[in-house]
């Protein structure tokens, strides 16, 4: 599913793409480090030679920090997600700023992910004061969704993927079902279409 275009020009300060002048597409994963959900994407990736960006929560880091660790320490880049996947839209920007800070405590990263993409102009104001560059999404899988059928996912991601596309997946358990038989078929697919594969520059 593809980000609306009027919210993306509304919200111009946030990237919602990379450069579109190179067949360059960016893979991040939400809501880990899920314990053998996370692995499996990573044995994945490593199997096909892919670079990704894990969009982590710091309280999953601290639940589970044997996966926590293999994230933190692969090749792929880390985003901040916050520490309890806070809705920015309901919270307090003193709480919310609070506990994007917790969660950079593990993550050490300047590319944040609001949760849910909800955000407020005042909350990302003080976060890219602070440095960090908010990073949103071109396509959505839809992984998370059981109302949608796998066929379903897979067929909006090659309809809207394009140059310079950020492609948001979940490590999480509800969304593994869906998942665990796209991303195999979506990687074997864009690889043929000619796209690269990078992650999110820091």
């Amino acid at each position: 599913m593809k980000s609306p275009l009027w919210i993306q020009q509304i919200f111009r300060s946030y990237i919602w793409r990379m450069d579109n002048h190179s067949q360059n597409i960016y893979l991040t994963f939400d809501d880990g480090p899920s314990p053998d959900i996370t692995d499996w994407v990573l044995n994945l990736l490593s199997e096909e030679c892919i670079p990704a960006t894990f969009f982590l929560i710091g309280d999953k880091i601290q639940k589970f920090p044997k996966t926590a660790k293999k994230v933190l320490q692969s090749q792929h880049h880390i985003g901040n997600h916050s520490f309890n996947h806070l809705v920015g839209w309901k919270t307090d920007n003193s709480i919310y700023i609070e506990n994007v800070d917790k969660c950079q405590e593990y993550t050490k990263t300047n590319l944040f992910r609001p949760p849910h993409g909800r955000i407020k102009p005042s909350q990302s104001k003080i976060l890219k004061a602070k440095g960090y560059k908010i990073i949103m999404w071109d396509v959505l899988s839809g992984d998370f969704d059981k109302n949608l059928s796998p066929e379903y996912c897979l067929s909006q991601l090659k309809k809207h993927t394009r140059n310079g596309s950020i492609l948001v997946f979940h490590d999480s358990e509800k969304a593994f079902a869906i998942l665990k038989i796209i991303l195999p078929q979506y990687l074997k697919w864009a690889k043929a279409k000619g796209y690269h594969f990078k992650s999110i520059p820091y």
